[in-house]
């Protein structure tokens, strides 16, 4: 009898508990006025296997992901705290219908059930039939995941708020996604901290690893355009699936020497990821890791996971968010039992009955805000749309999802402190993210963050963070940054990589504007080789205050008046032998012309301009063609009388009578005068900047074209010739009649003059180049003037008895009998 009292106790007992979980509603279901859809992956599949025939994932026999999970609950407590609240909707219950979204191929049995009415599917020519009460959805997960399903969401405009994974840049596009919002910054925000924390460290030799989604490919995408300009450059890059071989990812990035690695993938590929670098000894690296798994809870607890390197990450913001635990400890102290009859749909199951609430409140707390603030802001929408007050909400308004979506693009809320509202994209216009640290406790230690609003503010404490390194940060570069004054040349496909060259003479780098490239200095600058700037360039030519100027000046001035002192002592004893014998009224002309080449001297010094340029040579080579022009006249005078007159009489008296010898120089003169009109209407002299020869220095001079002026120096070339030739020929004449060796000796002289010029002006460009064609200027007048004319003045004066005309008579006679003879 005991026996069986105790059998009926034992059976009356179970049927009790049996009671129990049958009247428990399911953890995915709650009964509303109006209906929350949610989709969370709390398993995910990452395999793709190929099927013949349409099959459909049992989620639940997936991997388990604890912190989707906690995200779940996250949403459950959203809605029973506003449920529970007299300011929000009072007097109206939220209800949720959640699934277990673990694929993006094979979970839409699900969506459909969101979008139907009892199986029905509203057609949109009948607006008010077959309608859902789910009035906006919360999710999903990824990006594929999102781009999968969300235009079955958008034909309706029902909304869709993300607070994920569906970071990707296409759901900005409101003309393919005009329903879809999110709390979660997109992909352009987490890499752009990304990038400014390289930029912060000088890390410019990194590796890209994402997963092979869209999510994982347009993080590339956005890494590679916002690196462009930067000094940033991707050694490295892979999509990763779960069917990745690891080993030869890691040898690239060992063989490249890349010490930086970026990680954009969610959790399950990135433990993956790690947990073969710890197998495979990777070390000395530093990880930089996207939102997703930043805040990860498992791999810091991993062996080896020190030996890898120091671990960076960019994370949300963790939100502490009140009453939360509490929640989780209420709902595990029920019984849970969830079997085939609680579970209405597919789908709306999880084996979570092991789990501890501490379990649950200690897993990654990553996106928790935002999965809060995604049900708050539709709550928020539907009670604008409801028009509720304090007294409760207009129960005559029937609410479409486009009415709430209009709401929600309109949200504007503060909730824990912080702003929630949306900009044109549908994404969050205020926000942060912070920076982590992986330390040696295995927290994940904020040491940084960046602020999108209202102003960009980024802030890293460096001291907080413990490289590899032991101190210092470690460095990643393809090549070391070049000494000041040397320019880089690209070696191969990056522009990390380069090689250094020096900037020579003239040039100079500027590393912030381009360190590519040696710029030239300008004309009125230099710089030594190596320079980073160029230096102004000293001015220099030679004034007339010069010492060296002054005493050609003085010479110059000095030759004008022996020219005319000597003019006056010819002009007194213009009948006596001596002077007819120079040449009679030739004298004068030569003596005149000499005088005003000498003018040409005081061109050469001052600043020069273009009058300057022109004076400096013109009266030279004018009137020195008529000197020499009278010179050959002369020497062939001289030649004809002693040597020619003698054999051809009639010429002698022929060039007597016509007066031949001024018509000589005449046509001398004025061809000399045409061939420099010509010359000087095609290519002037103007003023020339020296800057080749020193670097240093400008000499201001003159540029004077010599193939323009190439027709008068021939002419006047060619009168030297000739006056040289016949002079040379009477160097046999009487020794006191010495006018042709005097003539002889002059053009040896002028010769040897412009020769040694030639020479140093072919060695030495200076500042007294001018200074020396002016001493060869002047040189080449004084010449005739001091061993042609001073002579005969010397007899005028000292050795009057030579000049008179018996002297002369007898040294014609006796150098008439030596050549009969």
């Amino acid at each position: 009898m005991k026996h069986c009292l105790a059998g009926l106790f034992l059976f009356g007992t179970f049927l009790q508990a049996l009671a129990q979980c049958t009247a428990r509603t399911s953890e995915f279901q709650l009964k509303g006025d109006y209906l929350i859809g949610g989709l969370f992956n709390i398993h995910h599949s990452n395999v793709s296997v190929y099927h013949d025939r349409p099959e459909f994932t049992d989620c639940s026999s997936q991997p388990f992901i604890l912190s989707s999970y906690r995200r779940f609950q996250l949403m459950r407590f959203a809605v029973e705290e506003i449920n529970n609240s007299t300011n929000i909707l009072p007097n109206v219950s939220l209800g949720y219908q959640i699934f277990d979204h673990c694929s993006d191929a094979q979970s839409f049995p699900e969506i459909f059930n969101l979008i139907s009415d009892n199986g029905l599917i509203q057609p949109w020519h009948e607006p008010h039939k077959n309608l859902s009460k789910v009035i906006a959805v919360v999710g999903t997960y990824t990006s594929t995941e999102t781009r999968t399903v969300a235009p079955l969401f958008m034909m309706n405009l029902i909304p869709m708020v993300s607070f994920y994974g569906a970071a990707s840049s296409v759901f900005s596009r409101k003309k393919n996604f005009p329903s879809f919002l999110r709390t979660v910054h997109p992909n352009k925000d987490v890499i752009e901290v990304i990038v400014k924390i390289l930029q912060h460290f000088n890390w410019r030799w990194v590796a890209f690893l994402n997963i092979d989604d869209d999510y994982g490919n347009d993080g590339r995408t956005l890494f590679i355009n916002m690196i462009k300009d930067t000094e940033i450059c991707l050694a490295y890059t892979k999509a990763l699936d779960s069917n990745t071989d690891y080993t030869p990812v890691f040898k690239q990035i060992q063989a490249q020497r890349i010490h930086i690695v970026i990680v954009f993938a969610p959790e399950w590929t990135a433990e993956a990821l790690i947990t073969a670098a710890i197998q495979l000894k990777i070390k000395d690296k530093v990880w930089i890791a996207g939102d997703a798994w930043s805040l990860n809870k498992k791999l810091p607890t991993e062996k080896g996971i020190k030996s890898i390197g120091t671990v960076l990450g960019v994370s949300q913001p963790v939100v502490t968010i009140p009453g939360f635990s509490d929640f989780i400890y209420s709902s595990k102290s029920q019984n849970h039992c969830e079997n085939a009859e609680q579970q209405l749909f597919c789908n709306q199951v999880c084996s979570c009955s092991n789990l501890s609430a501490e379990d649950i409140i200690a897993a990654d707390p990553s996106f928790s805000f935002p999965v809060y603030s995604a049900v708050y802001a539709i709550a928020h929408a539907l009670h604008n749309t409801l028009q509720c007050g304090s007294g409760g909400c207009n129960g005559n308004i029937t609410v479409y999802p486009h009415m709430v979506l209009a709401q929600l693009r309109k949200s504007n809320f503060t909730l824990l402190n912080r702003s929630i509202e949306f900009d044109e994209n549908g994404d969050p216009k205020h926000g942060s993210n912070s920076i982590v640290f992986w330390n040696h406790s295995g927290d994940a230690e904020k040491v940084g963050f960046y602020h999108y609003d209202p102003l960009l503010n980024f802030y890293i404490n460096n001291s907080k963070i413990q490289w590899y390194t032991t101190g210092e940060v470690p460095t990643s570069q393809c090549s070391q940054e070049c000494s000041e004054g040397y320019s880089k040349m690209y070696d191969g496909i990056h522009k990390c990589c380069f090689k250094c060259e020096i900037c020579p003479n003239g040039t100079y780098v500027n590393s912030t504007e381009d360190p590519y490239k040696c710029i030239n200095c300008k004309e009125t600058e230099w710089s030594a080789e190596g320079s980073t700037s160029c230096s102004l360039r000293v001015v220099e030519y030679i004034p007339f205050t010069d010492s060296g100027a002054i005493v050609i000046m003085v010479g110059a001035c000095t030759l004008m008046g022996l020219t005319l002192a000597m003019s006056v002592l010819f002009a007194i004893n213009y009948n006596t032998p001596v002077v007819r014998s120079a040449g009679g009224p030739m004298c004068f002309l030569i003596l005149g012309c000499l005088g005003l080449c000498s003018l040409s001297v005081f061109f050469y010094f001052g600043k020069p301009t273009t009058s300057f340029c022109i004076l400096r040579v013109l009266p030279f080579i004018l009137f020195y063609t008529v000197c020499l022009a009278c010179f050959v006249v002369r020497s062939f005078q001289i030649v004809c009388i002693f040597k020619i007159a003698a054999k051809f009489h009639k010429i002698n008296s022929w060039w007597m009578k016509y007066h031949v010898q001024w018509l000589v120089i005449t046509v001398a003169f004025l061809t000399q005068a045409l061939l420099l009109l010509i010359a000087y209407s095609c290519v002037p002299p103007k003023p020339y900047n020296e800057t080749v020869w020193y670097p240093d220095k400008i000499i201001l001079g003159c540029d004077i074209n010599l193939k323009a002026l190439s027709g008068p120096l021939v002419l006047l070339l060619s009168l030297c010739s000739l006056c040289f030739i016949f002079s040379y020929m009477g160097k046999d004449l009487p020794k006191n009649y010495n006018e042709a060796k005097a003539i002889t000796f002059c053009l040896l002289l002028l010769i040897l003059t412009w020769i040694i010029f030639s020479t140093v002006y072919v060695l030495y460009r200076g500042k007294y180049i001018p200074t020396l064609k002016a001493l060869a200027v002047l040189s080449s007048l004084y010449s005739f003037l001091l061993f042609y004319f001073l002579p005969k003045c010397y007899i005028i004066i000292f050795q009057s008895y030579k000049n008179t005309q018996q002297y002369f008579q007898s040294l014609i006679q006796n150098y008439t009998k030596t050549i009969s003879q």
